[in-house]
């Protein structure tokens, strides 16, 4: 028995050293990143010692290739909230992800103080209509607390087949206590880009994230609003946009731009540094524009918004955004796994650098909301009723049996009144 044990103790021996060997070298082939790359070979056999000891003495056997998945999910956990280890699981939902179409509840998410914190909920998912909002801390899963939990286990465990349940519990900044909430797990489609005319003369463009084909859909978008007629100034907005592809931000951004930086990036590596130039053309001609942006803006929305506000081409409106201002390279291992690594930062053009401190809005917005004063329905019909009578055009939105804008919604209804302003200004 002694020996059978000594055996095993042998192979797992052999199975560490030859993987501590293996890497050693491929680090000392590469020279030309010099001798601060070499693995320090104290620390490997620190390493190695608390993997034979778990091998030895943990109470039920544990595979080796679960120790060392587990092993390289906490060296990158423990660089920063955005790099991970994706396993095969993950890199597949990766790619599925960027395409636009996935499973799940259609939200958002990162790790803070080892709760999930919702970055944004995806426009008309599970998640948006069971009311979750960005900031949201989720510190259960169907009862079970999410504390040692990695991100990519978390996720795993809202994940599940459509027309399934699982319970949320949320901690929610300015309410005491946590609430449940329940949610349906559905297919999620994303449509990148939806667009529509507010008023006669100004467009409104939302970007719910950003996917390989969302600069093309926001150009055919803007093309399709001017086929209404003279578009006098546009609303972009990004709120609860957690980001995407950076290449979909750059794209958007140059859209609206003639010519300048739109951003740069900085990184320990030389590919990982790039600076992204605005290509003459601006799909809007110049009108005014504002962007919408809140808490839940994120990455490739802070991009945008970032670019537009320092080439002074929009007017920035609502809240301080997510900052996230890191880029994270996919780094392939095998044919389906990979690392997901932080391996630059982005900057604005004027050289902000906005993780954590995200971009600052030019005119602050508070997330309020408009309702109609007692017997201030009867008085619309009164007025509506009068200048029909008079002959005056009333708008749809004006109608005394609907909600107007700034009841559905009052972040859009001033950025509307912004952008009149801003139009009537700019003809001066």
């Amino acid at each position: 028995m002694k020996k059978s044990c000594r055996t095993g103790y042998a192979l797992v021996v052999g199975l560490v050293v030859g993987v501590m060997l293996s890497v050693s070298v491929a680090v000392y082939a590469d020279r030309e990143n010099g001798a601060q790359n070499a693995l320090p070979v104290e620390d490997l056999q620190r390493f190695t010692e608390v993997y034979m000891r778990i091998k030895r003495n943990y109470v039920t056997e544990v595979d080796d290739k679960e120790l060392l998945d587990n092993a390289i999910q906490g060296m990158l956990s423990g660089l920063d909230p955005h790099s991970a280890y994706l396993d095969e699981q993950d890199f597949e939902d990766m790619q599925v992800g960027t395409s636009g179409e996935f499973g799940g509840l259609g939200i958002e998410v990162g790790m803070e103080d080892g709760f999930v914190k919702v970055i944004a909920p995806i426009d008309g998912t599970p998640a948006s209509k069971a009311g979750i909002e960005a900031g949201d801390l989720i510190i259960r899963l169907d009862g079970e607390s999410v504390q040692g939990m990695t991100l990519s286990d978390a996720v795993s465990k809202m994940r599940g087949e459509k027309g399934s349940d699982i319970t949320l519990t949320i901690v929610r900044e300015g309410e005491d206590q946590p609430k449940e909430i329940t949610l349906t797990r559905d297919r999620i489609q994303v449509q990148s880009v939806r667009s529509e005319i507010l008023e006669d003369g100004y467009g409104y463009l939302r970007i719910s994230n950003f996917q390989q084909r969302t600069a093309r859909d926001v150009v055919r978008a803007v093309e399709e609003l001017k086929e209404e007629g003279d578009l006098r100034g546009l609303v972009l907005d990004l709120r609860n946009n957690p980001g995407g592809i950076l290449n979909g931000a750059v794209g958007v951004s140059d859209a609206f731009l003639e010519e300048g930086l739109i951003v740069y990036t900085e990184g320990r590596l030389e590919d990982s540094q790039f600076r992204y130039q605005a290509s003459p053309g601006d799909v809007l001609g110049g009108a005014p524009m504002v962007v919408l942006v809140n808490r839940g803006s994120a990455s490739a929305s802070e991009i945008v918004a970032g670019a537009l506000q320092d080439h002074k081409r929009a007017v920035v409106m609502g809240q301080n955004t997510f900052g996230k201002g890191s880029v994270q390279t996919i780094l392939p291992l095998t044919e389906n796994t990979g690392i997901k690594l932080t391996t630059a930062r982005y900057f604005t053009p004027d050289g902000r650098n906005i993780e954590e401190e995200g971009v600052a809005p030019d005119i602050r917005l508070e997330n309020l909301t408009v309702t109609r004063a007692e017997g201030e329905d009867e008085r619309d019909a009164q007025a509506r009723m009068q200048r029909e009578l008079q002959g005056e055009d009333v708008p749809e939105d004006d109608d005394d049996n609907g909600e107007s804008l700034a009841e559905r919604d009052y972040g859009l209804s001033e950025a509307l009144n912004l952008l009149k302003g801003l139009n009537i200004y700019s003809q001066r």
